[in-house]
């Protein structure tokens, strides 16, 4: 087979100003593209990918879309499919990811281009968790892209995850829990008590109704369309809780049907303001309501509940995200160390006493 045969077969990479370009053939004519490489390997793997395409009869060409046609489309299947997330997903794009790379057409997005941005977003103190949820939005996008009819890009960008250390540490112990609701506002006294016996999520406590709160049994119930999980979970109403929420009730406004009231008969704000001057007053100056929910799993865990009991309270689907919350604090491991020193000294007495029936 001579050169122009295997050219003609198999195409050729070239660099141009630190990218290289691929040229092949489609059905006889010439087709010169940009890989977006900067590695020779990579654009010679996106070029076998295209001489593919042609030899299968498959559309080939450069990508026309850019990165911010790709993620209105999973704007839109946010939208289709009435995700909760939808909202933070469009602000995570409009707020990064479009002024970084929204014009850049994505035939050119790769390796280098993935670099650059981490770079960027942690320059801007980004976390890498962070990093990592921008980044799924592109990843989406590409797979939608190849979805659509005809496809709007023909590969897929390996987009490596970084590593996450998310695990937070936060908690609160019960004198730390009663100074804080020493210093809470009374609009938020009730929600945090619930919040911290239960483990129920903001957005579902600020959903709830006074017709979902069953003083004679003792309990709260979430519907559906209240829970992240998307399944209707049952909170017991113990300790604090039934005093609170019944005075939670005599302070409701006429009419109102919220159970944790804001203004104008709404559902208390989602910031809820007055939360961060309280947790400073209280010397808990890094503490998150989500706090509560780590501390309400590790209370039911120390309180001898089963597991599976204290996840369908809490509404963890997964064990691994169940163990995550159920931190061990510094006054655990020293507990755990009491109870060995006394089995210690339990042996010890054992061991000791045949020796002292034999004198």
């Amino acid at each position: 087979m001579n050169a122009m045969a295997r050219h003609y077969r198999t195409g050729t990479v070239y660099e141009r100003g630190g990218v290289w370009w691929l040229a092949y053939f489609v059905r006889g004519r010439r087709v010169r593209e940009s890989s977006g490489f900067t590695v020779k390997a990579d654009a010679e793997n996106l070029l076998r990918q295209r001489v593919g395409d042609v030899a299968a009869g498959r559309r080939v060409g450069p990508e026309k879309a850019t990165i911010g046609d790709l993620c209105a489309l999973v704007l839109e299947d946010y939208q289709l499919r009435k995700l909760r997330d939808y909202k933070h997903t469009e602000w995570r794009y409009l707020a990064h990811v479009k002024p970084a790379l929204g014009n850049l057409p994505a035939g050119r997005f790769g390796p280098a281009q993935i670099k650059v941005y981490i770079a960027h977003r942690r320059a801007e103190g980004a976390s890498d968790t962070t990093i990592n949820r921008e980044m799924s939005i592109i990843r989406r996008g590409f797979t939608l892209g190849a979805q659509q009819d005809p496809p709007l890009v023909f590969r897929q960008p390996s987009m490596p995850k970084l590593e996450e250390d998310n695990a937070r540490q936060g908690f609160l112990e019960q004198e730390q829990y009663e100074k804080l609701l020493e210093e809470m506002p009374g609009s938020l006294k009730a929600m945090l008590v619930v919040g911290y016996h239960t483990g129920a999520r903001k957005g579902e406590l600020r959903k709830v109704r006074w017709e979902q709160v069953d003083f004679e049994g003792a309990v709260i119930r979430l519907s559906v369309a209240q829970t992240k999980g998307k399944k209707a979970r049952t909170l017991p109403i113990y300790g604090d809780m039934e005093r609170w929420l019944k005075h939670q009730r005599e302070t409701c406004p006429d009419g109102c049907p919220w159970v944790f009231h804001g203004r104008l008969n709404r559902p208390v704000d989602s910031h809820l303001n007055g939360w961060t001057d309280a947790r400073k007053r209280a010397g808990l100056d890094d503490l998150l309501f989500h706090d509560l929910r780590r501390s309400a799993v590790r209370n039911m865990t120390r309180a001898g509940i089963p597991d599976t009991i204290a996840m369908s309270i809490s509404g963890h689907k997964t064990r691994a995200v169940f163990d995550r919350y159920n931190i061990v604090s510094e006054a655990d491991v020293q507990s755990a160390a009491g109870k060995l020193e006394q089995y210690a000294e339990k042996r010890k007495i054992e061991r000791a006493a045949p020796l002292q029936r034999v004198k």
